[in-house]
């Protein structure tokens, strides 16, 4: 790993002393351990079909599709589509089923609703995990609309559905037995993952494992991701000062739960009455106010790593006040992509700029034809034909930049993935879960091994934030269209013809 690599780098929202930090906690999955998405969601995914054929669904030609949606996007259950927000909650791009809304259909839809995640009706794809469900959803959408699915369901009844049948898969142990059968076609291996901890430790602080996942099923996975990769006869067991497994987050963070200790490699429990928790042991349940008092430490004293945002990050950060960090995969792919898409995309903000401008114009020339009909105003030289000569000609001009633009922009919107673009922008405004990542994550990355290079002693500064007025009152004002980015504006197109 090279620290100048600009994928792999620690991107800080709010101030992080690593000085001050005396425990780093650390989620497993897609954490610590790192799975092959299209692997483990193809697995996830065969599961559902199995789980439906089997109630009777009509399923049997279904196919995964990992393409077909991407975290970060939000399942409206009252209609029935997928939908991806900007920052603020406004739907700007949406899917009824496997089929994307039309621009009319989609205003018509949402131009009077905001995303609003405190209401059941939306629910938050914040997850890798979730990527297997909405496939499945999206599909038996098409299916419930055409007719073939039985009975008064409606779009929520077809996700609750969806989230039970692999809700029983994972009660089963099916989906977790195949893995743990084999786990170099699940699992993507960082070896410079382990030697970020342990400089972590060795730099004297407290290493912390706190996972949803069983004993059974945690234990395997930790001995394949590090066990190969620390020095001598060390194990991850030896690298954690405390491990907790079936953690129950987010209760763990907020509900006084028993904590019982692991006391063999098979799991026997033991229930913890001695009130502080001991180093070096692994136990099943807990709570975060318990592990606090056990090390003697107060909320900002503890850094928690996690990839799910509310789970981990939003919870922690809300109840304790802990820092929080968190492990966005598809975070290092989204800069490359954007890094190869320079050139292409300094070429699309100079022809927003020169468009920006010529707006500026038409509108001006507008107003002054206005002025002139109606009589009022500044005295105006010209007539009101040669005025809307001009006008037309730099219509025309704006609509030769629109075909140059539209390409450019439409390339931009799809990177990374063709129905949604990336995942923290939606144009050139935030996503909603940018925002939700600026909103609860001190710091987000990539990949655990990214603290590799920062070193535990890392002072990381937040940089300072923008605001639209910031170009104008730095230098020169530029004029500013109400144009709202690099999406395609499909009513202008329309207007202009």
């Amino acid at each position: 790993m090279e620290a100048s690599d600009p994928a792999r780098g620690l991107f800080c929202n709010r101030t992080l002393n690593l000085r001050g930090i005396r425990a780093i906690g650390y989620d497993m999955d897609y954490t610590l351990v790192h799975y092959h998405m299209r692997e483990w969601e193809q697995r996830a995914y065969t599961f559902i079909k199995e789980g439906l054929t089997a109630k009777g669904w009509p399923v049997s030609d279904l196919e995964f599709d990992p393409e077909l949606v991407i975290r970060g996007l939000i399942i409206d259950t009252e209609h029935g589509n997928v939908v991806k927000a900007n920052r603020f909650g406004y739907v700007k791009r949406a899917f009824h089923g496997t089929e994307a809304l039309s621009f009319d259909k989609q205003r018509e839809t949402y131009q009077r609703t905001l995303v609003d995640l405190s209401d059941d009706r939306w629910t938050f794809l914040n997850t890798l995990f979730s990527i297997s469900s909405a496939c499945m959803y999206m599909q038996l959408v098409d299916l419930l609309d055409a007719g073939e699915l039985w009975g008064s369901m409606g779009y929520g009844d077809l996700w609750d559905e969806v989230q039970q049948t692999l809700d029983a898969a994972h009660m089963e142990g099916r989906l977790k037995e195949d893995i743990i059968s084999d786990p170099s076609r699940f699992v993507d291996l960082d070896p410079q993952m382990p030697l970020a901890l342990l400089d972590q430790k060795r730099a004297g602080k407290k290493l912390l494992l706190i996972t949803n996942s069983e004993w059974d099923y945690a234990r395997p996975m930790l001995e394949y991701a590090f066990n190969d990769f620390l020095p001598g006869t060390m194990t991850w067991q030896d690298l954690f000062d405390l491990s907790i497994v079936s953690a129950r987050k987010p209760d763990f963070f907020s509900v006084q739960m028993p904590a019982f200790r692991v006391e063999s490699e098979d799991g026997r429990l033991r229930e913890n009455k001695n009130g502080a928790l001991e180093e070096g042991a692994v136990y099943v349940g807990g709570n975060a106010p318990l592990v606090e008092e056990s090390l003697g430490l107060r909320g900002e004293e503890i850094l928690y790593v996690g990839d799910h945002l509310f789970v981990d990050v939003n919870v922690s950060k809300k109840v304790l006040r802990w820092r929080t960090a968190l492990v966005v995969r598809e975070l290092e792919t989204e800069i490359r992509a954007f890094r190869r898409f320079a050139e292409k995309q300094n070429r699309l903000s100079d022809l927003m700029s020169r468009k920006e401008n010529l707006e500026a114009e038409y509108s001006r020339k507008r107003l002054r034809l206005q002025r002139l009909r109606d009589d009022y105003g500044p005295a105006e030289s010209r007539n009101p034909e040669v005025i809307e000569q001009e006008m037309a000609e730099v219509r025309q001009q704006l609509v030769s930049l629109d075909n140059q633009i539209a390409p450019l922009a439409k390339a931009s919107s799809r990177l990374l993935n063709e129905n949604w673009g990336p995942l923290m922008r939606t144009g050139k405004d935030k996503s909603l879960f940018a925002r939700q990542v600026e909103r609860y994550a001190d710091v987000y990355t990539g990949r655990v091994s990214n603290f590799l290079p920062h070193t535990p002693f890392k002072y990381l500064r937040s940089h300072r934030g923008s605001l639209p007025h910031d170009e104008p009152a730095e230098k020169e004002p530029v004029y500013s269209s109400l144009t709202s980015g690099y999406e395609w504006d499909e009513a202008t197109a329309k207007e202009r013809g």
